[in-house]
C-alpha cells in the first residue's frame, strides 16, 4: 500500500530539528520552507483519503450495476431492440422535419 512507501509524515517534518553550524542556513527560511512542505503533505494525505473513499464507492456501484445487468437481459431487452426503438423515435421526430 502507499502508506508503506511514505517515509515522512507532516508530524515528522514539523518535529525535525537540525543542528546549527557557523555557516549554516537561515533557520527562518528553513522553517518557512518546511511549513510549506507540511501543508502539502496534509493536502496530499487528504486528497489520497478522498480518492480512496471515492474508489471504494465506485467499486461498490460497479458491483451493484453488475448484479442488475443479468436481470435486464432476462427481460428480453437487447441492444438491437434499443437501437430499433431509437431509430423509430428519430424517424417520428425528425422525419416530419425532413419532409417539410
Amino acid at each position: 500500500m502507499l502508506s508503506d512507501q511514505i517515509k515522512l509524515t507532516a508530524k515528522d517534518i514539523l518535529e525535525k530539528e537540525f543542528k546549527t553550524a557557523v555557516r549554516g542556513y537561515r533557520q527562518e527560511e528553513v522553517d518557512k520552507f518546511l511549513d510549506l512542505i507540511i501543508k502539502d503533505y496534509e493536502t496530499f494525505n487528504q486528497t489520497i483519503e478522498e480518492l480512496q473513499q471515492e474508489n471504494l464507492r465506485l467499486k461498490k456501484q460497479a458491483e451493484e450495476l453488475a448484479k442488475r445487468q443479468p436481470v435486464q437481459q432476462m427481460t428480453g431487452t437487447t441492444n438491437f431492440d434499443i437501437l430499433k426503438r431509437l431509430s423509430n423515435l428519430e424517424k417520428h421526430v425528425f422525419g416530419n422535419k425532413l419532409n417539410e
